[in-house]
Parts: C-alpha cells; sequence; structure tokens
C-alpha cells in the first residue's frame, strides 16, 4: 500500500511539474491540487470482447495496433473501475459464457455506474437482437440487478432504463443527475465533487448573471446557480440539453434557463449577427441578462477565436480544460486582458498523462 501511495504521489507531481511549466513565463498563482483514490475511481468503463471458440474476454489491445491475438491485452481485473462496475465484471462474464444466444456475435460492453451503486450495463453486438436474446438479456438483469441495454446496428433495445441517476454533494448540498448511456458525464465523481466546489468557491464572491457554454447535462449548472441571480447555460446536443432540463426541474432550481445552442451559434447571437428561433421559442431574451461571468469546460480542443474573443467581453472567466495545451493557447488571448487569479489540477484519470485544470481568469484593472 506504501508503494502504491509513493507511485501515486510521484505521478502526481509529476503532473503538477507538467502544467507549471506549460504556463512558465505567466504570472501563476500557487497551483491548488486535487487528488483521486488510486484505484476503483472510474465510474464507466468499456472493452472488447475476444473470442476463442466457446470461451471468450474482456479485452484490450495495444495502443495504435490493429485488434489481434498479438496485440491482446486480456482484461480479468481493472482496478481504475469503481468498486460497483468490479463486482461486476466476473459474474456479468461468467454468465455471458455460460448462454450461447447472449455470447454469439458479443463486440463490446459497457459499464456505466453511481456513487449510490446503480449500474448500467450495454452490450452491443455485430447481429440482429431478436425477441428471443431480449427474453434471455432480461433474466440476466434481473439476476444481476442491474439495468441493460442491447445495441447492434441500428438497434437499441433498453430493457429497464437507459440512463443512471448520480447524487453529488457540493458544499453540504446533494445535487440529483440523470446520466444518459452514450451521453457524457464526469468519469471520476469523487473528483468531479471537487471540481464542482472549487467551481462555486471561485463564483461565490462574483454576483451578477452568469452565462454558461457548453454546460451538457448541467454537471456544473446546478451548483453554479445558487451564486448568481440568472443563468443563461448552452449545449448543442439534444440528449444532453433533454438530460440538463430533468436534472433542472428534478433538483427545483428556477433560476436557469437553458438553451440548445453551441458556443460558435452563441458568439453570433449575442453579437447581433444571427436571430435563432431558438431563443425566440425559450422565451430567452439576452437583453435581459447582466452577465459578470462566463463559465467554460469546452472540448480537448478548445475554444474557436470568435468564442475566445467573446469571453474577453466579460469581468470573469471560470474555464476548466480537460486539455491543458489547448488551454495554454487559449490563455495567451485571455491574458491580453484578463489575469489568472486561481488555478486548480483535478486528477480525474491517475497514472495516465491527462490533466484536468480549472482557471479563473479576472479582468485587468
Amino acid at each position: 500500500m506504501n508503494k502504491q501511495h509513493d507511485d501515486y504521489a510521484a505521478q502526481l507531481a509529476h503532473k503538477q511539474q507538467y502544467l507549471q511549466t506549460l504556463f512558465a513565463g505567466t504570472d501563476l498563482p500557487p497551483l491548488e491540487v486535487f487528488a483521486s483514490p488510486p484505484q476503483h475511481y472510474r465510474m464507466r468503463a468499456e472493452f472488447r470482447i475476444w473470442h476463442e471458440g466457446d470461451d471468450c474476454c474482456y479485452a484490450m489491445f495495444q495502443p495504435g495496433q490493429k485488434p489481434s491475438f498479438a496485440s491482446l491485452i486480456r482484461i480479468d481485473d481493472f482496478p481504475a473501475a469503481h468498486e460497483h462496475i468490479g463486482r461486476l465484471m466476473q459474474p456479468l462474464m461468467a454468465a455471458m459464457q455460460a448462454d450461447a444466444l447472449l455470447r454469439e456475435r458479443w463486440y463490446q460492453v459497457e459499464f456505466l455506474t453511481t456513487l449510490n451503486g446503480e449500474t448500467l450495463v450495454t452490450l452491443v453486438y455485430h447481429k440482429k437482437l431478436d425477441d428471443a436474446w431480449e427474453a434471455a438479456a432480461r433474466a440476466l438483469a434481473e439476476r444481476l440487478g442491474i439495468a441493460l441495454i442491447g445495441r447492434s446496428r441500428g438497434q437499441k433495445r433498453v430493457l429497464g432504463r437507459d440512463y443512471v441517476e448520480e447524487v453529488l454533494s457540493v458544499h453540504g448540498r446533494s445535487y440529483r443527475y440523470r446520466q444518459v448511456e452514450a451521453a457524457f458525464s464526469q468519469p471520476n465523481a469523487l473528483v468531479c465533487q471537487h471540481m464542482l466546489a472549487w467551481a462555486c468557491e471561485v463564483a461565490a464572491p462574483l454576483g451578477g448573471d452568469l452565462l454558461e457554454l457548453y454546460c451538457g447535462n448541467g454537471n456544473f449548472t446546478l451548483p453554479l446557480a445558487q451564486h448568481f441571480d440568472k443563468v443563461l447555460a448552452t449545449e448543442l446536443s439534444k440528449t444532453s440539453v433533454a438530460a440538463a432540463r430533468w436534472n433542472i426541474e428534478a433538483n427545483g432550481i428556477g433560476n436557469i434557463a437553458l438553451a440548445r445552442l453551441s458556443a460558435e451559434e452563441f458568439t453570433q447571437a449575442y453579437r447581433g449577427e444571427r436571430v435563432f428561433s431558438r431563443l425566440q421559442e425559450a422565451g430567452i431574451a439576452l437583453a435581459d441578462y447582466r452577465f459578470s461571468t462566463v463559465f467554460v469546460d469546452p472540448p480537448r480542443a478548445g475554444i474557436d477565436a470568435a468564442s475566445l474573443a467573446l469571453l474577453q467581453q466579460f469581468d470573469n472567466i471560470i474555464y476548466i480544460s480537460c486539455n491543458p495545451d489547448t488551454l495554454r493557447q487559449n490563455a495567451e488571448v485571455l491574458l491580453q486582458t484578463h489575469r489568472i487569479g486561481r488555478v486548480a489540477l483535478f486528477d480525474q484519470f491517475p497514472f495516465t498523462h491527462h490533466i484536468e485544470a480549472g482557471m479563473w481568469f479576472g479582468r485587468r484593472l
């Protein structure tokens, strides 16, 4: 256990050094670091299925190599997975191996779980799923106490439901989240709670109204809304928008308006370059908002030039990044008008190169 602790501490220190070196030459405040458990942290996991006659196993393959016996990595145990997934993996595999109908042309499996133990399993096939398959799959789901989905080309058979409900705690308040299969949700729930708490600490003294771009299922939106008069959140994915609407209503939060727009589309609307019926149909008038702060959690590619120029119009920018290299590129622009007030490292994926970072940019006086 001590060696594991030492190994984890060393990899986390390496990430801290990388982030600090990346931002050398900027006036970087002290780095706030939020560690992860070194094991059992992943709430999502997916594996290919490798077949050898009537036997099969969970599989990964050597990076950059074509899936084959030569590149095969058999997975008997996956310590990164949350214990709810770990306890399920072997009973599920044993049940699938024992049932030729369920095992036939089974290609991939995806696990999605929550801190409270709700678990959804998706079985992906290279065959048509018929009623006989569904009967066998329903019996399996009941026996294992899970929700189950079957997928194949052009098919999605939902046995129970296609989502789990997570509960996250932020500064003593609990928030319910519907997390839908195949839609994005934060993979490390414990570190996610640190991220939410950090963002709320940054936001608490700012006041005014909040604009959020790339809101997803409302992961940050719900707790951040407690610190602003009004919130306008935008997201393009229909699946994520539907989940966000459910989450807002389920948590009884009344000061959030949600618009199905991309960041680029919102920029055009805010500048008056285009009129979007989606805003009008939602009863959203941009003139009604007095934004003090913009919150962004963009994809790995970062933020486009037009949206960056939009961000520079706000006094406060809270930026969560899953790619510190594009964060550094975007910061080159933002530092023309803003300074870095706080910076954090969230270790979402221990023992990988992945770094999640948070930055608060405040307007230069």
